[in-house]
């Protein structure tokens, strides 16, 4: 069997499944390969959409702030909540309310399934309000007793003030979980573009008063409440339509609250292992970096403005992440689910193996993208305001240093959700705790050998080590993957890849006397990724990656 034929019979596996009867009596499709393709497509556009307009607010911020203590001050304070938008909004309450869900309308029908989300989304609301009013005391406590620098009681406040974004993002993803698992993911995509368009009208209308660069900070952490209950609220008309209100029996479904939670715990945990990673990079950061004009010491070496930096990076890296990585997890998490718990094991190891073949036509480009263009990328986004062509330089090495894990956080991704889809939430912990403990000891010792980029590397090549585990153990529980059909596209994949970047390189080289201004130095990025693209179009077809091609044609819904 030739590759292109094993690829179609593996996608040929996405067949029609059959839901079981519903309230009203009518039997629901599940998507198959049409409906996998076109949900990918649906989440893959509106989270480009929201990276897009993300990348514009992180330019609006570095250049109303630049690299300075505010600046850092609130990206280590926004990464709080936004670590919870990332754990809950996209993955970890998903992942373990998901297979409850499904497994309630498997046995007794959407009535009950919808009864079931019901109560989660009441007793969620209840305990994520209490934690957060506990830690609301103990930061109060905090910043009123304990003697604090001007930059840590700014960092503590601005974290006071977004901690309830907290539960209201967590409640967000809950409702956009049900969504997915019935097939409705436009709502549940477009939520972040909600945020980003909401948090560029606030930085616009704070410019328009004289504040202070701390009242701008305040105002803006405020400005993430509000956004957050428009998150809340957006969906419901939507799950009114399909059977959701709340309901007065909640109390009665507590025990399926602490199955949720018991399932849940693991699952943030193994999930939240790349997010804290990051999160202690900046930490780090801020940590080891010397104040600004002071002279480098033996505990203090990196510079000024490398915790801003690494921020600024993580955007770059999360872009295709979410396109390819979330929005093809997000899609293919209840097809996996399903299968698991019909005991198809076959169906289930068929769909895997396509998402990573999808993860390697894609990501790897991606990777050798952000290598390639992370100079110039940070130049063109970010140098302008405050951004110094220093700065520009400091935020390119992270770019390229974070872009060479994408591929593998992305796989990462798609393997996880195979974990979680047959209930095994214990292994991908436990690979995942053990390679934290080698980030940690690499960002201790990189930084002070190759500076700041030390700690982006370190989260990558941990990436790649996470990846490659939990690829190898997964087979112990689903059997034996195709491993010669995964083998062959990964080897494709980078043949292309490495033609694309030898194209773009050139490009990029030839341009390069033209690139003295913002304008010619925009041309030279949009003709050389334009270039990137053509080159590795062309070499898919020569190099027969179908995968990349299924990504682009329309698909019919099957008769």
């Amino acid at each position: 069997m030739t590759d292109r034929e094993e690829s179609a019979d593996d996608v040929g596996q996405l067949s029609n499944l059959p839901l079981p009867n519903g309230a009203n009596g009518q039997v629901e499709n599940l998507p198959h390969e049409a409906g996998l393709f076109s949900g990918l497509r649906i989440v893959s556009l509106c989270t480009l959409l929201s990276r897009v307009l993300g990348f514009i607010r992180e330019t609006a911020l570095a250049a109303l702030w630049g690299l300075t203590p505010v600046k850092d001050a609130y990206v280590a304070a926004f990464k709080i909540p936004n670590l919870a938008r990332a754990l809950f909004g996209e993955g970890a309450l998903s992942a373990a309310f998901t297979p409850l869900f499904v497994r309630e309308q498997e046995q007794h029908g959407r009535d009950a399934a919808m009864r079931l989300a019901s109560s989660v989304f009441v007793w969620l609301g209840l305990w994520l309000t209490a934690l957060v009013a506990i830690a609301e005391l103990a930061l109060a406590g905090t910043i009123w007793l304990a003697p604090l620098s001007a930059e840590l009681r700014l960092w503590l406040v601005l974290t006071a003030i977004m901690l309830p974004y907290m539960p209201l993002i967590c409640l967000t993803a809950q409702l956009g979980a049900v969504l997915n698992a019935l097939g409705r993911f436009v709502w549940p995509a477009l939520l972040p573009v909600l945020f980003n368009v909401s948090s560029l009208a606030a930085i616009w209308l704070l410019q328009r008063f004289d504040l202070t660069s701390e009242g701008q900070a305040h105002w803006l952490a405020g400005f993430v409440l509000l956004t957050g209950s428009l998150q809340l609220a957006a969906p419901w008309p939507q799950l009114v339509r399909l059977g959701f209100r709340p309901r007065g029996d909640w109390f009665a479904a507590r025990d399926r609250i602490h199955e949720l939670l018991r399932i849940m715990a693991p699952v943030v945990m193994g999930l939240s292992i790349t997010q804290l990673n990051t999160y202690c990079d900046t930490l780090i950061a801020m940590l080891f970096s010397r104040p600004a004009g002071a002279a480098s010491s033996v505990w203090r070496p990196l510079e000024f403005g490398t915790a801003a930096a690494l921020d600024l990076g993580q955007r770059l890296f999360q872009f295709p992440l979410g396109i390819l990585g979330v929005a093809l997890g997000t899609v293919i998490f209840p097809v996996l689910t399903r299968h698991a718990e019909r005991g198809d094991w076959q169906r289930l190891r068929d769909d895997l193996s396509l998402g990573l073949r999808l993860v390697f036509v894609v990501g790897l480009p991606a990777s050798a993208g952000l290598w390639l263009l992370a100079e110039p990328l940070a130049v063109v986004l970010f140098q302008r305001g405050h951004i110094t062509e220093t700065n520009a330089r400091q935020i390119a090495e992270m770019i390229a240093a974070y872009g060479l894990g994408v591929w593998a956080f992305c796989g990462l991704l798609i393997v996880q959700r195979g974990y979680y889809a047959i209930g095994d939430r214990i292994t991908p912990l436990k690979i995942g705790l053990s390679v934290m403990v080698v980030n940690l000891t690499l960002n201790l010792t990189l930084i002070f050998w190759i500076g700041g980029r030390g700690l982006a590397l370190s989260t990558s090549l941990c990436g790649i080590l996470q990846f490659g585990l939990c690829l190898l153990f997964i087979q112990s529980r689903v059997g034996r993957l195709p491993w010669w059909s995964l083998a062959s596209n990964a080897g494709r994949a980078v043949l292309g890849t490495v033609g694309m970047t030898l194209v773009a390189s050139w490009v990029l080289r030839w341009l390069a006397a033209g690139a003295v201004d913002s304008s010619g130095r925009l041309l030279q990025l949009g003709v050389t990724i334009l270039a990137a693209i053509v080159s590795y179009a062309l070499l898919a077809a020569i190099l027969r990656l179908d995968e990349f091609w299924m990504l682009l044609r329309p698909h019919r819904d099957a008769e």
